[in-house]
């Protein structure tokens, strides 16, 4: 599976479309992590004309952003973001209080869970643990970002937003139903919010790739705001009918457990 997120609809800052469009790229060459990707699949991604991505690319090359490999042509996030990263992990880094709930999630479950974050109107794969279960799903990985309500953490932390905030974002997004499928419109993509609210927890059929199930729940922060989440996937015999309650019960007790550390170690 290509794990580069399909173009997102953005609008720039009136007088500030290069800044935007640099934005842009330097998350799509993040999600593609360590292998890198190309400058014909970051055009295309981001909607650019091929000179114009170069271009971009070149400067933020120049500034340590990015990295470019002479040998393959690709490429890849660079050694200012590591830097710049660093800093910011001190105040928007949850992983460290998060790691070990992940891990007794995947081991309780047998099935590779996940902590995403909240950006924007996305999330973006923070953890990653791997279940015991011989069979798995690689939809999901570190650094990968979705839109909000697509896979089943986005899905998760869009249900608990407030109803104008859901709204807002379904306005400004007509684009997801396009670029991930009928099953993404409006009126589906409420009625499974719905679904969440009322359940607690998200689950999501096969909707990205077929066969391959996902389950979130919403880790909060101390405002009561959903801005992380803990996910499953799998493949779909082990999202049974039967067995979706008790996966949905570990989950949200991971959740709660994780909102509550987080409360406890930002005061």
């Amino acid at each position: 599976m290509d794990t580069l997120p399909p173009r997102r609809s953005t609008t720039s800052v009136p007088g500030a479309q290069a800044i935007a469009r640099a934005a842009a790229l330097l998350r799509l060459v993040t999600a593609a992590g360590d292998t890198g990707t190309t400058v014909a699949d970051l055009a295309r991604r981001a909607d650019l004309t091929r000179p114009t991505t170069h271009r971009l690319l070149t400067a933020l090359a120049h500034e340590g952003l990015v990295d470019h490999d002479e040998h393959t042509g690709r490429w890849m996030p660079g050694p200012e973001l590591y830097l710049m990263g660093s800093v910011a992990a001190s105040r928007y880094d949850i992983t460290a209080v998060a790691r070990d709930v992940v891990r007794s999630l995947a081991v309780r479950t047998e099935e590779s869970a996940f902590l995403s974050a909240r950006r924007g109107d996305e999330t973006v794969c923070l953890l990653r643990e791997e279940g015991s279960f011989p069979i798995r799903s690689f939809v999901l990985s570190e650094g990968v970002r979705f839109p909000l309500g697509v896979a089943s953490a986005g899905i998760a932390i869009l249900a608990f937003l407030p109803t104008h905030d859901v709204d807002a974002y379904l306005t400004r997004h007509p684009e997801i139903s396009s670029d991930w499928g009928r099953g993404h419109d409006a009126d589906r993509m409420r009625a499974r919010l719905r679904e969440t609210t009322a359940r607690g927890y998200a689950v999501n059929p096969g909707l990205i790739v077929e066969g391959s199930w996902g389950m979130g729940a919403a880790v909060f922060d101390r405002e009561g705001h959903p801005q992380w989440a803990l996910s499953l996937t799998g493949v779909e015999f082990r999202f049974s009918p039967e067995r979706l309650p008790d996966l949905g019960r570990t989950l949200l007790a991971h959740a709660h457990q994780l909102t509550s550390r987080i409360a406890a170690t930002r005061r």
